[in-house]
């Protein structure tokens, strides 16, 4: 992979993808931007105690850990399903620094250790199946409480943010469900509700004025 590692404003770290020219994260902070639009957006707005999660883009698995140590504080169950076609080297995600304790560094390390295509159990509270591959050809069994869109942006990625990605993670959601991303652009927005969503823009992270929640009803 042509990727290089990035310290972002936050003070955590991200990769530039030099293929495409985009880092992983907001430059403005890596960790600053995954809490606002997963956690706080997606994650703790769910009050079920067994939730389950699909994230489209693995990529440093930033999200997942976040989700993992905010499920550990609320006590609630977490399977956490996630698709990538293009998994991070380990030489790269062994340097990352969002974990502080060795006990974090222990489960940030076997998240990115598991086997792919494979449910395994990272903690007592927390399960994961990382899908090796290309969401397009991916059939999503499990309908999901909450989504995590984190792919590369329509610019540089446009093929993921089209009508029909939308309607396989809509027909895969439960009533109720949402999905948060960090694009709120209007061509996003419209293709969302066209399949069915109803959308909200949120306040965003720093560095970025708005964010799309999007709850099937």
């Amino acid at each position: 992979m042509n990727i290089a590692l990035r310290q972002t404003e936050d003070g955590s770290q991200t990769l530039y993808n030099k293929t495409i020219d985009e880092c992983y994260h907001s430059i403005h902070g890596a960790k600053n931007e995954s809490n606002h639009i997963f956690i706080q957006s997606a994650f703790l707005q769910c009050n079920k105690q067994d939730i389950s999660i699909f994230e489209v883009g693995f990529g440093t698995g930033l999200n997942a850990f976040l989700t993992l140590l905010t499920a550990t504080k609320t006590k609630q169950k977490v399977h956490y399903e996630t698709v990538e076609l293009y998994p991070v080297p380990s030489d790269f995600y062994s340097n990352f620094n969002y974990a502080t304790t060795k006990e974090e560094q222990s489960i940030f390390k076997k998240l990115h250790c598991s086997e792919w295509n494979r449910t395994e159990e990272i903690t007592s509270n927390f399960s994961l199946l990382k899908h090796l591959g290309d969401i397009k050809n991916l059939e999503l069994k499990n309908h999901f409480d909450i989504v995590y869109f984190d792919a590369f942006s329509p610019e540089k990625q446009p093929d993921m943010w089209n009508k029909c990605i939308f309607e396989k993670l809509y027909n895969a959601m439960n009533q109720g469900a949402i999905l948060t991303t960090y694009c709120a652009k209007g061509v996003v927005r419209r293709t969302l509700q066209e399949v069915g969503f109803v959308v909200e823009r949120l306040a965003g992270p720093i560095g970025k004025r708005e964010i799309l929640r999007a709850t099937k009803r």
